[in-house]
């Protein structure tokens, strides 16, 4: 009994030790780097939130002048354990791609091509295609990117073969970043509070109401 209550007291002790470390003081405008990276026998997956980018307009109010995304970033082995990070190609998700993925059942696929210069004399030149495929079993996914580069004359493909369990993290992850790509959670926590909501009491919490520059759906 003695022995366990040792082994309780050192347990709770080490947590405690953890969570003491755990939050962190970053530097101002430090870059921050937490990829979700899948590791398989041919190629590893990564994927990043990059947030929106925002130009201030003359009356001082901002606007998204550039859309966040979900970077998803793949390269290729190159051994037991080893990968080539010089040969990685990205994938930018936009919000209503990663809403496609998110609402993915589990014998569900889609596909999405881009073309950089789509609007540009050198449209074609280079064309990325990205596949989600179902497993035949409902256990997972293969994730596909194709990148063909007429300019050099190259074609990589990569093939992640992702469990059910992976794609739930991603699934959740997404689902978490979705509102901060497309800067909602800017607008949001900027909204200004309005205490003349009917129906309740005056200046109380619950009074309280989201006013923005349009109240109505009717607003000009």
């Amino acid at each position: 009994m003695l022995k366990l209550s040792r082994q309780l007291l050192r347990s709770s002790s080490a947590a405690q030790a953890w969570m003491s470390t755990a939050p962190a003081n970053f530097e101002p405008g430090a870059r921050i780097f937490a990829p979700y990276s899948i590791y398989k026998g041919k190629a590893a997956l990564s994927a990043d939130p990059l947030l929106p980018k925002f130009t201030k307009l003359e009356t001082g109010d901002y606007r998204v002048e550039r859309r966040g995304v979900i970077m998803l970033t793949f390269w290729p082995s190159i051994g037991e354990r080893k990968y080539d990070w010089e040969k990685r190609q990205k994938f930018a998700l936009s919000a209503t791609e990663v809403g496609s993925l998110i609402n993915l059942g589990p014998k569900d696929s889609c596909e999405f091509f881009h073309d950089p210069s789509m609007l540009s004399s050198n449209a074609g030149q280079v064309r990325k295609s990205l596949s989600i495929k179902a497993h035949a079993d409902g256990s997972g996914y293969f994730v596909c990117l194709s990148v063909i580069n007429n300019a050099v004359n190259t074609n990589d493909r990569f093939v992640v073969p992702v469990t059910a369990a992976e794609f739930a993290v991603m699934r959740t992850a997404f689902s978490f970043a979705l509102p901060h790509i497309m800067g909602w959670d800017k607008t949001v926590a900027k909204l200004p509070f309005s205490g003349d909501h009917q129906g309740s009491g005056s200046g109380s919490g619950s009074g309280m109401v989201f006013r923005q520059a349009q109240t109505s759906e009717w607003d000009r």
